[in-house]
């Protein structure tokens, strides 16, 4: 896959509530370029699933099946992207709620999900310059960027990070309760078969328990 055939794209990837998402907006404002969540596409779908009654933990055949029905992708409106579901805007507030995200993950680890998913990701790039942050941007969706970064926390800080986020958690969510979630999603999304969390051997990593958002943007722009 040369290099060649993309147009430029900088990858941000990491584990949940690292910060990603307000570290690609940020960096896509600086740089004049699109920003893309690849977790929304993955959400977007489970959003789908769930509205059809298909459960992706106890019915992966259904969720392989469906597939081909579901047109998904980013188009343009008031130059922005958004995600467009079978000629429907997803509404971002609602692939925001735990349920979509928990159904996310599991569909997230099926092959036929994944395959199904890339080419719609790598499609983001027709847009022009792109900022994508995921989980697996660098290694497989845009493996030959020049523009890697992995960005990461510990469980803590990254519970903190998640209970801000308004209808992000269950009521009645600590810290603690939190940081278990994340910890138990990181070794799922560490160790399946497809696609597992892990930098790029060229990426570069980035801590950021006493960073801002802002701070690691800067980072990122003062290194593409």
């Amino acid at each position: 896959m040369p290099s060649s055939a993309f147009p430029r794209v900088i990858a941000i990837d990491g584990p949940a509530a690292s910060g990603k998402s307000t570290v690609a907006r940020l960096v896509a404002a600086r740089l004049g370029g699109y920003y893309i969540s690849t977790g929304e596409m993955y959400r977007a779908l489970a959003w789908e699933l769930l509205r059809r009654g298909v459960d992706p933990a106890a019915d992966p055949a259904g969720v392989a099946a469906l597939l081909p029905q579901l047109k998904l992708h980013c188009e343009l409106r008031d130059g922005r992207p958004e995600l467009v579901l079978n000629g429907e805007r997803v509404p971002a507030e609602a692939v925001r709620a735990p349920e979509i995200a928990a159904a996310a993950s599991v569909a997230a680890a099926q092959p036929a999900v994944r395959a199904w998913l890339l080419e719609r990701q790598r499609d983001t790039a027709r847009l022009g310059l792109v900022v994508l942050e995921g989980r697996d941007i660098g290694t497989v969706v845009f493996p030959d960027t020049p523009h890697k970064f992995f960005i990461t926390a510990r469980p803590e800080t990254r519970a903190q990070r998640r209970l801000a986020q308004a209808g992000e958690t269950a009521p009645g969510a600590t810290v603690a309760s939190v940081a278990a979630e994340i910890v138990e999603r990181d070794r799922r999304d560490a160790t399946r078969a497809i696609a597992p969390l892990r930098p790029a051997a060229d990426a570069v990593i980035i801590e950021t328990d006493t960073l801002t958002a802002e701070e690691v943007a800067a980072q990122i722009c003062a290194q593409v």
